[in-house]
């Protein structure tokens, strides 16, 4: 799933290649990915991509004060092309799910691997009309994102902090894959509730939040959007690397599975050298 770091360089990538273009016509071929109906999809036809932003993990094009959002969701990708082909796509074949055309023969698809349809195109006129921007919490890389929030948000809760640094109404841009880095960094449990954590821990936690996303935005500075998946993948420490070795300690690292996703993790640096339950438990094997 693109998450802040991809999402970020995506909006960069489109500031660079889209604003000041008109778009020419944009062709929807899988119906369930848009969202919304008013404004239509082709109010946008002959207006200018004015900026680019992000907001979590939703891609913000101004359309001369029109906004098409996308949220890529775990299957989804934006790939560029510098020539469009000028016939419609046949509806519902194959991964593509949206075409943009802009004015000079340029644009990009929105494409969706899988079956789980899961991404998500809206035409709005404010950002906050979608309910999951509006919902959304502190972006962990703004400045209103200080260490007394991140204390605030952990006060009291009674949650593991893998899913609380998930939770996208509690900080946005945050997924699976960049959860795992960050607790790597900060050397802590994915089970470790956070009601626990003490003045300390909220600080280091902080640290390797803006610290991890800082360095995969940086990494992925000026990379064209077609290579950004394979920099996450070659960037990422612990997720996706069960059996092999932590790149800190050496130790072998671990995975817990859950019924859709699965977690990764060094017992040595995170969790005292004591693997973590399976799926069925949620709590250090005695």
């Amino acid at each position: 799933m693109p998450e802040l770091p991809e999402v970020e360089s995506l909006a960069a990538f489109l500031r660079e290649h889209a604003v000041g273009r008109a778009i020419a016509r944009i062709d929807v071929a899988a119906i369930s990915s848009l969202k919304t109906y008013d404004p239509p999809i082709t109010a946008l036809n002959g207006l200018t991509i004015t900026g680019v932003a992000r907001h979590g993990k939703f891609l913000d094009l101004d359309v001369d004060g029109i906004h098409l959002l996308i949220h890529l969701s775990r299957a989804g990708w934006l790939r560029w092309k510098d020539a469009l082909p000028p016939a419609p796509p046949r509806p519902g074949k194959g991964p593509l799910a949206v075409r943009v055309h802009l004015d000079d023969g340029s644009g990009f698809d929105l494409t969706e691997a899988g079956t789980q349809k899961r991404l998500a195109v809206y035409v709005v006129r404010d950002p906050a009309e979608v309910p999951g921007v509006r919902s959304l919490g502190p972006d962990p890389l703004g400045a209103a994102f200080t260490v007394e929030t991140l204390r605030k948000i952990l006060d009291g809760r009674r949650t593991q902090i893998k899913g609380l640094l998930r939770d996208q109404s509690v900080i946005a841009g945050i997924g699976n894959a960049y959860s795992d880095e960050v607790l790597h960094v900060a050397r802590m449990s994915p089970f470790k509730l956070a009601s626990s954590f003490t003045d300390e821990d909220v600080t280091t936690l902080y640290d390797a939040i803006v610290h991890t996303l800082g360095e995969a935005v940086e990494r992925s500075r000026g990379v064209a959007a077609k290579d950004l998946k394979g920099e996450k993948k070659e960037g990422l420490r612990v997720h996706g690397r069960a059996g092999q070795k932590c790149p800190v300690c050496g130790d072998t690292i671990k995975e817990v599975s859950f019924a859709d996703s699965a977690l990764q993790y060094c017992p040595t640096c995170q969790t005292g050298g004591k693997p973590l339950a399976d799926r069925r438990m949620s709590r250090l094997l005695k």
